[in-house]
């Protein structure tokens, strides 16, 4: 099985553009799965996937004729 890579706070604060403070909250109420290494955390790539696919966004799906409150369906 091939070893986890390990990011830095800031480097996935940087990748996902938010402040580093952001990841660190993420940490401590639990949502983000990371180890404290004594000279800071630092988050595996598999659990920073794992947060991305838990807070991802549902897909549009194809056929959805919806088009929001505000567009009118054209004749």
């Amino acid at each position: 099985m091939p070893q986890d890579q390990y990011q830095t706070v800031k480097e996935v604060a940087d990748r996902l553009k938010v402040a580093e403070a952001t990841v660190r909250q993420w940490i401590k109420v639990g949502q983000l799965r990371a180890i404290n290494i004594g000279k800071g955390w630092r988050i595996a790539d598999t659990d920073l996937n794992e947060f991305l696919r838990l807070h991802q966004t549902a897909s549009r799906q194809h056929g959805d004729e919806s088009k929001g409150p505000d567009v009118e369906a054209k004749p």
